[in-house]
């Protein structure tokens, strides 16, 4: 089956084009709207990259398929079974991957005000490929559905209870699509069925988030309504106490948009020592900068807090699982994360084999451990590929 997975944000459109769940080729195009756009073509273990003007994502659009048919990667859109497109915020609407009509469309545009910053974007692309393509089959993936099998005592907050009803008012949680594919090659690198496991898994990048996973299903998982509650992330705060905000408006002369923006933007790693590149951060703290090493101190604490709550809510655990650019990467981190767990989880890490992940999927834990500890590169466009194929399955 012939997939192609798009991710369009803002100023930008990402690309992957899958044949039978095989990455063939992917492109990437940037700065959409500006005077020089940016296009990178990955195929054959080749790149070529280019500058031009791309006006809007209809001009993205046109140009990604002409680099598609150029390159003889396809010869004809028609030859392809479907686009899948990542979509943030799938409100209390889907729980699952979706065959695109207009209702669909009309649900997602509805939602644009839990995701004014991603979800706009996302329709534009399947608009686009709707108005040129209007035989082409799309589906839209969300990275809230994973998280809608959670129970109600977890996706609710203690808000009165007409907020939920008027406003939506609950937690949905991200990375969905992540902690999907990493659970389920966990399961495969266990040889156990996924519908046996007890998993948390960790998606560490600039954007953070932990779930808790059972047989399959997220019961509970760190992100809320919207990607800032949960974790300690590169730049956003993670939980906080909420009368901070008024606080903030009464005393620092900041309105809800700068605390908003502050929050999202100038907090987390980069708001306690300035920078929210991990790799950076490690490189100050080995030089001695004391803000570093406490931004780092932080973020660890809060992820092993919530290895111990998910613990709890799980009643046994059989795996953790580190994923994302932090997550694959760090060892440093993992370590951190690890130690001390042996006397309450039985969690013992391998220090050589964590020293030596390579970026494949790796155990990293002591025979001896109770918890497996596993690190899995996550694949969110082979994900889609792959809920896209199901979706369309069910209809041949």
């Amino acid at each position: 089956m012939k997939i192609l997975v798009l991710n369009a944000g803002s100023s930008s459109l990402k690309c992957q084009y899958f044949i039978d769940e095989e990455s063939i080729a992917s492109v990437t195009i940037e700065r959409i709207r500006e005077k020089e756009s940016y296009t990178v073509l990955t195929y054959a273990n080749e790149q070529r990259e280019h500058t031009s003007t791309i006006k809007d994502h209809y001009e993205a659009f046109e140009t990604l398929f002409s680099l598609l048919k150029e390159s003889h990667i396809i010869t004809d859109v028609t030859e392809l079974n479907a686009v899948g497109h990542r979509v943030v915020h799938g409100g209390p609407y889907f729980s699952r991957p979706t065959l695109i009509n207009t209702e669909v469309i009309e649900q997602i545009r509805s939602l644009i005000p839990l995701a004014p910053l991603h979800n706009p974007s996302n329709l534009e692309g399947i608009e686009v490929i709707a108005k040129a393509y209007p035989a082409l089959k799309q589906v839209a993936v969300f990275d809230t559905a994973f998280h809608q099998t959670m129970p109600e005592y977890a996706a609710r907050y203690p808000l009165p209870y007409d907020l939920y009803e008027e406003a939506h008012v609950r937690r949905y949680g991200f990375h969905g699509t992540s902690h999907a594919y990493v659970a389920k090659e966990a399961a495969k690198m266990l040889q156990q069925p996924l519908e046996t496991l007890n998993l948390i898994t960790l998606h560490l990048g600039n954007g953070a988030s932990a779930a808790a996973i059972k047989g399959g299903r997220s019961i509970d998982t760190s992100m809320g309504m919207t990607p800032l509650e949960g974790l300690m992330m590169g730049s956003r705060s993670g939980d906080i106490d909420p009368a901070i905000i008024p606080y903030l408006v009464q005393t620092q002369e900041m309105d809800v948009e700068a605390v908003d923006a502050m929050l999202n933007k100038k907090s987390g790693l980069k708001g306690v020592c300035g920078n929210n590149d991990m790799r950076k951060i490690i490189e100050k703290i080995n030089g001695g900068d004391d803000k570093s090493q406490l931004a780092l101190e932080m973020y660890v604490y809060r992820i092993k807090k919530y290895i111990g709550a998910y613990a709890t809510s799980l009643g046994h655990v059989d795996a953790i699982i580190f994923t994302g650019g932090i997550g694959e990467h760090a060892d440093l981190i993992r370590k951190m994360v690890c130690k001390g767990m042996k006397q309450t989880f039985g969690m013992i890490l391998d220090k050589e084999k964590n020293r030596s992940v390579s970026g494949e999927k790796s155990a990293i834990h002591n025979p001896e451990s109770r918890i497996d500890l596993l690190v899995i590169p996550t694949n969110e466009e082979l994900e889609i590929a792959r809920q896209t194929k199901e979706v369309i399955s069910r209809l041949s």
